[in-house]
């Protein structure tokens, strides 16, 4: 890419989604990558917890206090170790803990900061992925409003 390309479209906000799978961790690596080469950008992690999911396990551990806050503790150490530790002081990063649809989530969240990317793994925990992508990746592809970079699991490899 020229310099002057980099200059007339920089990226400014990079957009980690996480799901803390294998092939995350490999996307990861190509969204800090881009924050290193974007001086003064924004690396923003994004970890979705699926709505249904929140929904049964607050039923489940009702009689558990603070809940929400001991999910959001082993999110956060989560993230720490599997990212934080990775990045280098001269990069800025946001940590965001949405619970929502996966995909409706990251698109609405995308538009609200108005970012210049989304990286993502191509497949995640699911089980119930789809040939090629996996049904959240898809449909981030297909609806998103900015470009979107899915990193398979073999470009670690």
């Amino acid at each position: 890419m020229s310099e002057s390309h980099t200059d007339e479209y920089p990226i400014k906000k990079i957009l980690f989604c996480t799901d803390f799978s294998e092939n995350a961790d490999v996307a990861f690596k190509h969204a800090l990558d881009m924050a290193l080469r974007n001086p003064n950008s924004l690396l923003i992690i994004l970890h979705v917890i699926p709505e249904p999911e929140a929904e049964f396990w607050k039923t489940y551990v009702y009689e558990m206090e603070n809940i929400d806050e001991k999910a959001k503790q082993d999110i956060d150490e989560r993230i720490r170790q599997s990212y934080l530790s990775q990045i280098p002081p001269e990069v800025m990063v946001q940590i965001e803990i949405k619970i929502g649809r996966d995909y409706k989530t990251i698109l609405d969240f995308a538009c609200e900061i108005k970012t210049d990317i989304i990286v993502i793994g191509r497949r995640g925990h699911s089980s119930w992925e789809r040939t090629f992508f996996g049904s959240v990746v898809e449909r981030v592809v297909r609806r998103a409003e900015c470009p979107v970079l899915v990193v398979p699991l073999l470009t670690q490899k």
